[in-house]
């Protein structure tokens, strides 16, 4: 399957929209994160994107660099986060922007799909943190197919996971133990953005995150 870059540019989209109507206040107002504000996440969202493009614009150039500095990362978040509704919007826009531009011009080199799927997962997960009205059930299918098939990682081996909705199943075929619900929930479950109660119960307990 081919980096879904299309998606990605609809997932920016989607969060741009969201932020329409976002006001100081809010910003400044808690997310669904413990610990950060709104601002603190749209400061990740902006700046991820700024570091995945300056990967690219290094590599294109022959060069290998990190995304970030040894504390960079979270200095970047805190610095950023106290900004306006306006300028958070416009980096936001601007970062995606740029990094929608830099990878059309790698989008057939494999090297760089990881980092792509990253971003989709990144946009759409923290758009839920941000609440702003969108939810896990607001997720396209395919992310949500996506991300089941990604977060599978966390549950035990051997169980089985089954989207009731629609005819998606991962894992054994065949047994006992498994895990069915509505796609979307069973998305929200294994990213942590839903308590999984319309899934079947018992659920297995949840290890800790694949390596992005």
């Amino acid at each position: 399957m081919p980096p879904p870059l299309t998606a990605v540019a609809e997932a920016h989209r989607r969060f741009g929209a969201a932020l329409a109507g976002l006001t100081d206040a809010a910003v400044h107002g808690p997310s669904l994160l413990p610990g950060w504000t709104r601002g603190h996440v749209l400061a990740h969202l902006a700046d991820a994107a700024r570091a995945r493009t300056r990967v690219v614009e290094h590599a294109l150039r022959g060069e290998a660099v990190a995304m970030w500095a040894p504390g960079e990362r979270d200095a970047i978040i805190d610095a950023t986060a106290g900004r306006t509704a306006d300028e958070h919007r416009a980096a936001v826009a601007t970062q995606a922007e740029a990094l929608e531009r830099v990878w059309s011009r790698v989008e057939d080199c494999p090297a760089f799909a990881p980092a792509v799927y990253t971003r989709w997962r990144e946009v759409w997960i923290h758009l839920v943190d941000t609440d702003v009205g969108i939810g896990p059930a607001d997720w396209p299918e395919d992310f949500a197919a996506h991300a089941v098939g990604f977060m599978r990682e966390r549950i035990p081996p051997g169980t089985s996971l089954k989207a009731t909705d629609v005819p998606r199943r991962w894992g054994p075929p065949t047994g006992d133990t498994g895990v069915a619900g509505p796609i979307r929930d069973l998305a929200a479950w294994l990213t942590g953005r839903g308590n999984g109660a319309s899934l079947t119960a018992p659920l297995p307990p949840l290890g800790p995150w694949p390596r992005y």
